[in-house]
C-alpha cells in the first residue's frame, strides 16, 4: 500500500487526524536538516512534507522564505535535497511529500526530476504554483513513475474547479485556510467546516489542512473537522531559535511535536 495513504488509514483506524509536519530540506544545514527531520518523525509526525529551497517561494511568508534561504546559502541543491530523502530512507518508511515549485522541476526535466524523486524515496509531490489546467506534463510523470499528487484549494476556489483539482489529485487535497502566505496565526481561520465539506463533495480523498495551525489547541480543532493538520512555521521557528546551538534543534523539535500532535484525537 502506498505510504501516504497508509498514514491516513492508520490515522483514522486510531479516530485521529493525520499530523503532517513540514521543514525546509536543508535548514540549516543538510547534517542539521537530517536530524531535524529524524526528530519530528519519531516523535509523531505521520507525513513529512520536506520543503525544497528555491530562491522566489511565492507561497511562503517570511519564516519560510528565511528557511529557504538558509538552505540555499548551505549549499543545497537539487542533488543534495535528494540526497537528504535518500539518508531519511536509511532509517524511516515515513512519507515524504515534495513541497515544491515548477520551476525546479521543468528546469531539471518533468520526467527525469519526478524519476529522481521515486528513486530517492520520495512519496508525493505538492507544485504550488501548477494549476491542474498546466499539469499534464506533471501527472503524467507522476502516473509513470508511481508518485503521488496533492493538489492545493484555496478559500477563493469556486465550486466549478473543485472538480479539475479533485481529478489532478491522488494522494490528498490540502486545503489552505487563509489567503496569503504561510506563517503562525493567533487564530484559526474561518470557514473551515464549509470548505471541508465543499471538497468532500468531489472527492473520497484525504483533506489535510494547513496555514496558521501554531498550537495543539488549533490542531485539535482542525482535528475534529478535517483528515490532516499541516504545521510548517510553528517548526521552523524552532530551528530558527536554535541556530545559536544547532544541537538543541533536534531535542526542542521533538518536544514541539509531540505536543501539537497530542491535539490530532478526534472527540
Amino acid at each position: 500500500m502506498p505510504r501516504i495513504r497508509d498514514a491516513f488509514d492508520r490515522a483514522r483506524a486510531q479516530n485521529r487526524a493525520a499530523f503532517v509536519a513540514y521543514l525546509c530540506a536543508g535548514d540549516p544545514d543538510f547534517d542539521t536538516s537530517l536530524a531535524a527531520c529524524g526528530a519530528v518523525v519519531s516523535s509523531g509526525a505521520d507525513i513529512l512534507e520536506l520543503g525544497v529551497p528555491f530562491s522566489d517561494p511565492l507561497a511562503d511568508g517570511l519564516t519560510n522564505q528565511l528557511a529557504a534561504q538558509r538552505a540555499l546559502e548551505s549549499g543545497m541543491t537539487c542533488a543534495r535535497v535528494f540526497e537528504l530523502v535518500r539518508r531519511i530512507r536509511e532509517t524511516s518508511e515515513v512519507p515524504i511529500v515534495f513541497y515544491t515549485y515548477y520551476n525546479l522541476i521543468f528546469s531539471n526535466g518533468v520526467d527525469a526530476y519526478v524519476k529522481a524523486a521515486k528513486s530517492a524515496g520520495v512519496d508525493g509531490i505538492l507544485v504550488l504554483d501548477l494549476p491542474p489546467e498546466e499539469s499534464a506534463e506533471a501527472l503524467a510523470a507522476c502516473k509513470e513513475h508511481g508518485v503521488d499528487t496533492v493538489c492545493i484549494v484555496a478559500p477563493t476556489t469556486p465550486d466549478s474547479r473543485l472538480p479539475k483539482i479533485a481529478a489532478a489529485a491522488t494522494a490528498f487535497i490540502y486545503y489552505v485556510s487563509r489567503e496569503g502566505v504561510t506563517g503562525v496565526r493567533d487564530k484559526l481561520a474561518g470557514g473551515i467546516p464549509e470548505a471541508v465539506a465543499r471538497i468532500r463533495a468531489h472527492t473520497n480523498l484525504p483533506v489535510a489542512v494547513g496555514f496558521g495551525i501554531s498550537t495543539r489547541e488549533q490542531v485539535s480543532q482542525v482535528a475534529a473537522l478535517a483528515d490532516g493538520v499541516v504545521v510548517g512555521s510553528a517548526l521552523v521557528n524552532v530551528i530558527r531559535d536554535g541556530l545559536a546551538s544547532k544541537e538543541s534543534i533536534g531535542p526542542e523539535l521533538a518536544r514541539k511535536v509531540s505536543d501539537l500532535s497530542a491535539g490530532t484525537p478526534k472527540a
